[in-house]
């Protein structure tokens, strides 16, 4: 299989959750215009909706998958400045 570049460093949100080295989620990522379902693995089980980064396309429709937090969302977090 070759792998799809397109996917890596793509964000995605898990509409199946992952169970870690136990099995698969499934991860709904936005990619060539569209949005598309891959077979998402992930080292730490990982919650139904969660946010997620792709880092690695494993051919097959398949990837690897970490929790992604914004880091620009703890800057919002912040309040204002005097």
């Amino acid at each position: 299989m070759v792998p799809d570049d397109a996917v890596i460093g793509r964000l995605g949100v898990l509409v199946t959750a992952t169970r870690g080295s136990a099995g698969p989620g499934e991860v709904l990522v936005r990619v060539r215009g569209g949005s598309e379902t891959f077979l998402a693995w992930s080292a730490e089980p990982l919650p139904e909706r969660a946010e997620v980064l792709v880092t690695e396309d494993c051919g097959g429709r398949q990837v690897t998958v970490i929790a992604w937090t914004d880091p620009l969302d703890e800057l919002t977090d912040v309040g204002p400045v005097d």
